[in-house]
């Protein structure tokens, strides 16, 4: 079978698809379709119609491309048209995340899988409210359970519906820290700045227990 007769089922699939489908999950389905059955299709051909369709949405004429993004290929809109179209669904668009939820995101994001105490003990509080509401959101999931610490807490990871919505297809895609945030060097406190004009006590204890108190120059002329 040629690209050009393969190009409509893959096309297809993807329009109609609620979520995206990875390349082997297109090649999985297209090897279904009862016309094409008399063919096994492979991968190379499901790849090679892929970059068809890529090519064939790339001009400025279509308002959205076929990209992968959230770990498989779907149609979005292009970003001049992202406003007008957030018009339609307002709602469910807006995921507003408090900034306790983006802290936490982040370290679930960069640590994963993270149970909640390791994510406590970067943060400090509690976070079981701000993991609950991730997870309502569908922005994390549970991954599973950590065998080796006392009471096999649970793991949390980001979702697809995370990489969907931040546009990435894996976690290695996330900018590294480094990227995001300037190197700063920490200067550790000398003495020496201390103001010259700020008051020194000494303290001292006779040989009766008797507490002492000096000021520096006092201090010094012992």
């Amino acid at each position: 079978m040629d690209k050009n007769t393969l190009i409509p089922y893959v096309e297809a699939l993807i329009f109609a698809s609620d979520k995206p489908l990875t390349t082997l999950d297109i090649l999985e389905l297209v090897n279904n379709v009862p016309e094409l059955t008399g063919e096994k299709i492979s991968l190379d051909k499901i790849e090679s119609a892929l970059d068809g369709i890529k090519e064939k949405y790339s001009t400025d004429f279509y308002p959205f491309e076929v990209v992968q993004s959230g770990g498989g290929w779907q149609f979005l809109t292009r970003p001049e048209y992202h406003k007008t179209v957030a018009q339609l669904n307002k709602d469910k668009f807006q995921k507003n995340l408090s900034a306790s939820a983006m802290e936490t995101l982040a370290i679930i994001a960069y640590k994963q899988p993270v149970n909640k105490g390791e994510i406590e003990a970067i943060r400090g509080v509690n976070c079981d409210y701000a993991v609950q509401k991730l997870l309502e959101k569908e922005l994390i999931i549970i991954s599973g359970r950590n065998e080796k610490a006392p009471g096999q807490p649970l793991l949390y990871s980001t979702s697809s519906n995370f990489m969907d919505y931040f546009g990435i297809n894996s976690s290695e895609e996330l900018p590294r820290i480094k990227e995001v945030l300037p190197d700063q060097a920490i200067e550790p406190t000398s003495m020496k700045d201390k103001p010259e004009s700020e008051d020194v006590t000494a303290l001292a204890v006779t040989e009766g227990g008797e507490l002492i108190i000096k000021d520096d120059t006092t201090a010094e002329e012992d």
